[in-house]
């Protein structure tokens, strides 16, 4: 066999599996990039980087947007949001006990009530002592249910943080950034307590 004829044969590409899933069909590739048998197979993974490109870039636009509605948000709306954070971790918390002000369990929708008002106490809005799992008839129609709340709230912490609660406390101006950390905490306390349940 001549030296040309030698070279040739060990330049023979090997033969490759079609990289399209539903095809996977064996062929020799006329370049080594090449990863499909046939056009048609050709096609469908050109398709695919397309569709890998789009999707890459969509998720780059909506990173974007969300950073930018993020800058734009007022104290007020981050107030809001760090407010739910914390709600919903109190009730999650508190999944286990009765209404803190009238003891009863109830299949109707649950609150996270504030022994001292978030009007009168905004220092004390993200205390955990000051709020407990309240249920919506005690919370909405009852401003509270306050006398029995307080009476509950003896029994679970103790008179003394309860004095506390009552007692003077330092304003409170929370920044944005506070804000944002306070809720940060809060979700991933959140997450913590539903892993428990599932678990």
């Amino acid at each position: 066999m001549s030296r040309t004829a030698n070279s040739l044969t060990a330049k023979q590409p090997r033969p490759k599996k079609c990289a399209v899933q539903t095809c996977r069909a064996s062929f020799v590739p006329r370049a080594s990039f090449q990863t499909w048998c046939s056009p048609d197979c050709g096609v469908v993974i050109a398709r695919a980087k397309q569709e890998n490109k789009r999707k890459a870039l969509a998720q780059v636009e909506r990173r974007e947007i969300k950073v930018r509605k993020e800058k734009l948000k007022s104290r007020a709306q981050h107030l809001r949001e760090t407010q739910v954070a914390f709600n919903t971790w109190v009730r999650l918390r508190d999944a286990g006990l009765p209404c803190v002000s009238c003891g009863r369990y109830h299949n109707g929708q649950w609150h996270a009530g504030h022994y001292r008002t978030v009007g009168g106490n905004p220092e004390l809005r993200f205390e955990p002592l000051n709020v407990w799992r309240q249920c919506a008839p005690c919370n909405n129609h009852q401003s509270g249910n306050i006398v029995n709340y307080r009476i509950e709230l003896v029994k679970r912490i103790g008179a003394e943080k309860v004095e506390w609660l009552e007692g003077p406390h330092e304003p409170q101006r929370y920044t944005i950034e506070e804000l944002k950390a306070i809720k940060a905490e809060y979700r991933a306390k959140a997450r913590e307590l539903k892993r428990g349940d599932a678990a």
